[in-house]
């Protein structure tokens, strides 16, 4: 008779610290994110955010302490083929279509290139009409949206957000909330850092960072987290 395993955590770390040149960016630091679970991360600039972030996407290493992604050490191979990251500044290739980048981002990853999941991407983006124009001559608004087609046309059981709203209009901000929706209806674990704590409203679990350290990790109301980030 065979034993089912519970499967590994999406994201782990244990002790998990960051210093530049003698400034502690980021505390000693214990984080579970579970299979599925959808987490706001919430702070003001220099809480340790994006340190967090770039040290869970293998981006950035660790002063000190251990980080997993579904049992895998961050940084090996196989946490970073179920890892997808959204950074907060777009990295494109000057050279590349829109329509050439998703091609390139998702046969990297096993896929097709482009198919109907990445057409669709582009027209709720409103990128229909610009797929086969350079992102570089695209606004910041624009080159966002191509970053968000890119992180969600590879597979990945974790996606990693990182101020995703910035640049964007109301009309793309509210595209992408119903997409993080739907990466989280599908079994992908979230977590996405944000300045807006309203977000908070629709995820399972808030953590909040200040100075590097956590001041709160559960269920809390916008109210609350402005007041435990200084808000």
């Amino acid at each position: 008779m065979s034993v089912e395993h519970d499967p590994a955590p999406a994201l782990v770390a244990a002790g998990l610290t960051k210093t530049y040149d003698g400034v502690t960016a980021l505390q000693p630091l214990d984080l579970v994110v579970g299979v599925g679970e959808s987490v706001a991360l919430i702070g003001h600039n220099g809480s340790g955010k994006s340190t967090l972030l770039r040290m869970a996407a293998g981006l950035l290493d660790p002063t000190a302490g251990t980080m997993a992604v579904a049992g895998f050490e961050v940084g090996d191979i196989d946490a970073r083929a179920t890892t997808s990251f959204l950074p907060d500044d777009p990295v494109l290739y000057d050279d590349l279509s829109l329509r050439e980048h998703v091609e390139y981002i998702s046969r990297l990853h096993g896929g097709e290139g482009w198919d109907a999941y990445a057409e669709s991407l582009c027209e709720r983006l409103g990128l229909g009409p610009r797929v086969d124009d350079l992102p570089a001559t695209f606004s910041r608004g624009l080159r966002q949206k191509t970053s968000i087609v890119l992180a969600l046309v590879r597979p990945f059981s974790l996606l990693l957000v990182d101020e995703p709203f910035v640049g964007l209009d109301q009309p793309g901000k509210a595209v992408l909330l119903d997409l993080l929706d739907e990466v989280h209806a599908d079994g992908a674990a979230t977590l996405v850092a944000t300045h807006d704590p309203a977000y908070v409203d629709r995820v399972d679990r808030s953590i909040a960072l200040r100075d590097g350290e956590v001041v709160f990790d559960g269920t809390a109301s916008v109210d609350q987290v402005l007041a435990l980030v200084g808000g």
